[in-house]
């Protein structure tokens, strides 16, 4: 499911148990991410499924990448494993106005 970024603000803020994944490559995350960001990098397929089986199916997801089309192919992808709660931020981190860590 997409997210505006207030929608995605919102929901990072109210669930205690929410998980951000930045879905980009190693060297855009250390350009700069969101706080407490885990990076699974969807351009290295492999890893990428690999490490979706390490996630717990009954937390809530936040995914972004640069613009929100990785990301939503990453939603897709989870769900396809069997996690419901992913959410997509629209227009990614470049459009984020919150808190970014370099």
């Amino acid at each position: 499911m997409d997210l505006s970024q207030n929608e995605w603000a919102a929901m990072r803020q109210s669930k205690e148990e929410t998980i951000l994944l930045d879905v980009r490559t190693i060297e855009e995350y250390n350009q700069g991410h969101i706080p407490n960001a885990q990076l699974i990098d969807i351009q290295n397929p492999q890893f990428f499924l690999d490490e979706l089986e390490l996630l717990n199916p009954s937390k809530t997801y936040l995914v972004y990448c640069r613009s929100g089309a990785r990301s939503s192919k990453a939603c897709i992808l989870m769900k396809n494993k069997g996690i419901e709660n992913c959410f997509n931020l629209l227009g990614g981190i470049n459009q984020w106005n919150g808190e970014i860590v370099t």
